[in-house]
């Protein structure tokens, strides 16, 4: 009968095995290489430097021409255009977005219908073809009535004196605007747990106080991001608002251009401006999910 036998402890003697802990200092360590990393690190490092390189001896750039006009009381003047424009278009474009998403959450077809066919509209017409449109308005109508539906009016108004070109631009992009925020929005709340809702309707919470109070607090961690791409979105799309001569920052760098000629470092000026207010909004994102996302990260 064979018996059964055990090998000997580590370390032991006549194993030709040193003790842990023994002989780690003489073990020589190799870290790992990675040539192509540098390789590209090198690559991207000069052709930064001489980018940078290029940016402060080049002429052409104007540097001088961009610091007399980067802080001049007409861009400054624009540039409180393009934030009006932007709170106004976000404001309102949220505000109708969060109904028209409710409209498309309820349970009636015809509000869904409804919901639909904006969002769908609004989202196949071009932004600057919406602009047009609403700047015209008093081409198609000479007056808005206020009265009984498909009766007489009671109080009318001149669409002319109604619809400026400021007003025409906000309503053209908070309604263009609607129609992406009302996705999003909807997004969202679809996001949240409905076994929360089960829970809070079998608890008797009302139902609008389980929206305000478990939807949109958890939803609003999933359209926070891309409410603020939308936003950013919206505020560099201000430009586009130039077609129609309003004063924002676009249209005025271009005016100053088109009288003195230099166009690259006025295109500068509007280059840093947008940089400068997008990196602000973004960095209010962050607080703002930070904030949202409490107890929901560790």
């Amino acid at each position: 009968m064979s018996s059964l036998t055990s090998d000997p402890p580590v370390g032991a003697a006549g194993t030709g095995t040193s003790p842990p802990g023994k002989d780690h200092a003489a073990l020589k360590v190799v870290p790992v290489r990675h040539p192509l990393r540098w390789a590209a690190v090198a690559v991207t490092a000069v052709l930064i430097a001489q980018f940078a390189h290029g940016l402060a001896t080049n002429p052409a750039w104007e540097w001088e021409v961009f610091a007399e006009f980067f802080t001049a009381d007409v861009i400054l003047d624009a540039v409180w255009v393009t934030l009006q424009l932007t709170f106004y278009g976000t404001a309102i474009g949220f505000a109708l977005g969060i109904v028209i998403a409710f409209m498309r959450l309820s349970a009636s077809p015809f509000l869904k219908s409804v919901a639909f066919g904006y969002i769908w509209a609004f989202r196949s017409i071009p932004l600057i073809v919406q602009l047009l449109f609403w700047f015209n308005l008093a081409y198609l109508y000479k007056e808005i009535s206020f009265g009984i539906p498909f009766g007489p009016g009671f109080l009318s108004f001149d669409t002319m004196g109604l619809v400026g070109a400021m007003s025409a631009a906000v309503l053209g992009l908070a309604l263009h605007q609607a129609a992406y925020a009302a996705e999003i929005v909807r997004a969202g709340v679809l996001a949240v747990d409905s076994g929360q809702l089960e829970a809070a309707a079998a608890l008797g919470i009302p139902r609008l106080r389980q929206v305000r109070r478990i939807v949109l607090p958890q939803a609003m961690r999933a359209i926070l991001p891309n409410a603020a791409n939308e936003i950013i979105s919206l505020f560099k799309g201000t430009s586009i608002v130039s077609v129609m001569a309003i004063g924002e920052l676009f249209y005025q760098v271009q005016v100053i251009y088109g009288r003195n000629g230099r166009v690259v470092p006025l295109l500068m000026v509007a280059t840093v401006w947008y940089i400068l207010l997008t990196s602000a909004l973004s960095v209010l994102q962050h607080y703002v999910e930070r904030h949202f996302s409490k107890g929901a990260t560790r």
